[in-house]
């Protein structure tokens, strides 16, 4: 990129806006299913809403896994682009849905566009950052237009819903509006790859699984997991669990909007702390709160202030842990590998997010998601805490790091 490109803001803030629609996704469905189960609309039960939930991550892991290392060939740009024109156009499509079958499959197909983006785009800000030793904020400050969109999507339910086509109306199209600015306004941060001549050298999964890379794939494979079953199904079912708790519809939508403006504080703070301190203590501190607290939400508070409180100090641990996962796959691997590294933690991490939803999804069925879903979130977090800490925090590179083929100095990941 030119020293101008550098200079412009336009690509800080359209990768930001490109996750506030990946934070639409992320909490559209928690905030309308409690409303199809209760109207039976399209034929939506329990198990109709697991389906639509589970199907539509399939999409969106997918994608991660097969749509987002094309912008390590192909460029990040033109990846963001398409990407975005893709999920935009099938998030309209489910407003027409004519039942639950076919309301899923939209729901899938739009999740294949999205699930490309976050990867794509934590790759292009990782590649566009200037700063050394600012990994973690570049990740975390990207990641907050994740919840920043997600906590905007609840505030549209409380004022929509029981208008429920309404918000895939909404993302729609402001996933349509975002596009022309894609266009106009966003470099290209590397170079793609061309027919006889490799100014990037092709990547692809098997690179992974070459050393130094398989401990720490495993490693970060198994805490994403763990990480997006817990941000997937609780963004999915908290408004339901809260239901199943005694709560009414309306309180639960505004806890799941309190929850994601918790994780909105927790990313500014850790990616501060990651880059002060390192993104392996960071997360591996993170984690282990989050299932300290998490455990605490299986106990019925009477208090609302209390209650709420506890939700909010939740979100700032569980969903910047994930996030932290991302900065520090952003550090570990060079530039050429990053969006296929992060492709890989993100796809491996959304059959977390399927299973998650599922898991819940069966224990609402069941008339226990209250207090077991809280129980089964708190071990995940556990979980992910052991797999992280075989991680090593810095490995050796067999190419030139990233930040080495930026300033054309030495760096140490």
């Amino acid at each position: 990129m030119t020293s101008a490109d550098r200079s412009s803001r336009w690509p800080v803030w359209l990768c930001w806006l490109a996750m506030v629609l990946d934070g639409f996704d992320l909490v559209v469905l928690g905030t309308v299913i409690p409303t199809l189960i209760k109207t039976h609309e399209l034929g939506f039960d329990a198990v109709g809403a697991t389906l639509a939930a589970t199907i539509s991550l399939v999409g969106v892991g997918l994608g991660a896994l097969f749509i987002a290392p094309l912008s390590d060939r192909l460029g990040r740009r033109r990846l963001l682009m398409a990407c975005v024109a893709w999920f935009s156009l099938f998030t309209l499509a489910v407003v027409i849905a004519p039942n639950v079958l076919v309301f899923s499959i939209f729901r899938l197909l739009a999740g294949l566009g999205l699930g490309a983006c976050l990867p794509a785009a934590l790759a292009y800000m990782n590649d566009y950052a200037t700063k050394d030793g600012a990994a973690g904020r570049s990740t975390t400050r990207t990641m907050t237009g994740y919840h920043v969109g997600a906590v905007i999507t609840a505030l549209l339910a409380l004022l929509l819903v029981p208008n429920w086509r309404a918000m895939f109306v909404a993302g729609g199209l402001a996933g349509l509006a975002l596009l022309p600015f894609l266009w106009f306004k966003l470099p290209e941060s590397l170079p793609p790859v061309r027919h006889g001549a490799e100014p990037v050298q092709a990547a692809s999964f098997r690179d992974l699984t070459r050393r130094p890379y398989p401990v720490v794939a495993v490693g970060v494979g198994i805490a994403s997991f763990m990480g997006l079953l817990l941000v997937y199904g609780l963004n999915t079912w908290l408004p339901q669990l809260m239901a199943s708790a005694g709560y009414s519809i309306a309180a639960g939508i505004g806890q799941l909007l309190v929850l994601n403006v918790g994780a909105v504080v927790g990313l500014v703070i850790a990616g501060i702390l990651a880059d002060k301190h390192g993104a392996k203590k960071v997360v591996l501190l993170w984690f282990g709160l989050s299932a300290v607290f998490l455990a605490v939400l299986s106990i019925k508070l009477q208090n609302e202030l209390l209650l709420n409180a506890a939700v909010f100090v939740t979100g700032v641990f569980v969903f910047s842990s994930q996030v932290l996962v991302y900065a520090w796959v952003s550090q570990l691997f060079p530039s050429r590998l990053r969006a296929t590294a992060l492709g890989f933690s993100a796809g491996v991490g959304r059959l977390g997010a399927i299973l998650g939803p599922a898991v819940t999804g069966a224990l609402v069925a069941a008339g226990i998601a209250y207090p077991w879903g809280f129980y089964v979130f708190a071990a995940a977090a556990a979980i992910a805490v052991a797999a992280l800490a075989i991680v090593p925090p810095r490995i050796p590179h067999t190419g030139p790091p990233a930040s080495a083929e930026a300033t054309g100095k030495p760096a140490e990941i």
